[in-house]
């Protein structure tokens, strides 16, 4: 990994365009192409950042960051202006992120009852990939529409922006989306139907037949 410590401004272009006025910012070029532009505030989101997987090219004090999408190609340029620091790190083999016992419980039960979401669905595959991560499940509804599954314990609106950005890259005609949890927070339920993405609260002890479904009773 290349961490870069350096006074840029950054353009991009493709399916908008956008530009950071030159300031102070932290750049990260990872070994699989991907890159953030990161400032030193903002939490954990970068200001700007390019998926895997890329064509980087630096020419001079001019880093260009290639990608080809669907209709155009999209294209990151940082010029850097005053570079404070420029290192590499070697970060060997990097082991895969372990989903904690509930969730791959949740999984595992709804890979073998998807109906468990609501409609006629059926697995076509578990951890569907993408170019930047897999999607949890893979299904298609009864008209045969391509529905995508993120799993989670509990739902927050990170799990939305997730579940977003792989239906971003997701390369089919037509794909829509299920957010499943044991618990889905307000503010993500919120978030996720303005972006037509459903939310369905599942239960583990009672997809495994260890509990009754909770009745609920309806008044005129």
């Amino acid at each position: 990994m290349r961490l870069i410590v350096a006074r840029c401004e950054v353009r991009y272009s493709g399916r908008l365009d956008a530009v950071l006025p030159e300031a102070l910012r932290l750049l990260m070029i990872k070994s699989d192409g991907s890159v953030m532009v990161h400032a030193d505030t903002g939490g954990y989101k970068p200001q700007n950042w390019m998926t895997a997987p890329t064509v980087v090219d630096q020419d001079g004090d001019t880093i260009c960051v290639r990608k080809a999408a669907a209709k155009s190609e999209d294209r990151l340029e940082i010029r850097l202006v005053e570079v404070l620091s420029d290192v590499t790190h070697d970060m060997g083999e990097s082991a895969a992120l372990e989903k904690d016992g509930v969730e791959r419980h949740l999984q595992e039960e709804l890979a073998a009852r998807p109906d468990a979401l609501g409609g006629s669905l059926r697995l076509v595959r578990r951890e569907w990939p993408t170019d930047i991560g897999p999607v949890d499940l893979m299904c298609r509804d009864e008209h045969g529409d391509w529905v995508a599954v993120e799993i989670k314990r509990v739902a927050t609106i990170d799990a939305v922006e997730q579940l977003t950005r792989y239906l971003e890259r997701i390369e089919l005609d037509t794909c829509r989306g299920v957010l499943a949890a044991q618990v889905i927070k307000p503010q993500a339920r919120t978030l996720a139907e303005a972006r037509g993405i459903r939310c369905v609260e599942v239960d583990l002890a009672v997809l495994r037949g260890e509990r009754e479904p909770e009745l609920t009773l309806f008044a005129d």
